[in-house]
């Protein structure tokens, strides 16, 4: 087995754990312990993605499919963002200055680059697929960079950190849906490896992800 077919394998078996572990994490009693064990295990298999994902881009890049690894390295950029959210919300609760600190104003930036850059290249290889998830970056970075100029107001609302934390998990528990359906479901059923297909698991979990959310933040701002 090469190294990039073991990255493949380490990368598909925590790509699992963390599809497991969502789901079980989304059922049990928020906040308890159960909770808050299955969801330490979900962000641990979300670095094991990470940590896969970052050599694979470079080995595809050195096999020159340039396009394919730029896209890879742009993911790795918004999952890196979206996971040190849902991680840090919780543990900087109390300290709304660290949660909006370095890393998180880095990670800002890097998602609002890379989603820059993703949207030229899809411009210039005429990638619909690039375009629409470019949007992504720019509109989740942007809103980490409004975050921490307005951090007083955000720290001013009543569980701040809870609509922080559960809009990260979203964002991540949608790119893992996203990674089975438009790239593990082809694989396993080969009737899934078309075109239409491919479009409906790309941006079918974006959408559902913006949908919650919505409701999530209605349900919240109501209870608040």
């Amino acid at each position: 087995m090469s190294t990039y077919q073991t990255l493949v394998a380490l990368h598909g078996l925590a790509g699992g754990v963390a599809l497991v572990t969502f789901w079980a994490a989304a059922f049990l009693r928020k906040g308890s312990l159960r909770h808050r064990r299955v969801g330490q295990v979900f962000l641990v298999a979300m670095v094991g993605i990470l940590v896969t994902a970052t050599p694979m881009a470079w080995i595809i890049h050195r096999a020159g499919k340039l396009v394919i690894a730029a896209f890879l390295a742009y993911l790795v950029v918004i999952i890196a963002a979206a996971t040190w959210r849902q991680w840090r919300a919780v543990r900087d609760r109390a300290r709304i200055d660290r949660y909006a600190g370095p890393v998180f104003v880095a990670l800002a930036l890097l998602s609002v680059l890379a989603g820059t850059a993703v949207l030229a290249l899809g411009i210039r290889v005429g990638s619909p697929l690039l375009m629409g998830f470019s949007v992504v970056g720019l509109f989740t970075g942007s809103q980490q960079l409004y975050a921490r100029l307005h951090r007083e107001r955000l720290a001013a609302r009543r569980r701040w950190w809870l609509s922080e934390h559960y809009s990260a998990a979203i964002a991540n528990g949608s790119a893992v849906h996203i990674a089975f359906f438009a790239i593990g479901l082809p694989r396993l059923l080969p009737a899934f490896a078309n075109s239409a297909w491919a479009y409906v698991g790309w941006f079918a979990p974006l959408l559902v992800a913006i949908a919650v959310l919505r409701w999530l933040d209605r349900r919240e701002r109501a209870f608040g």
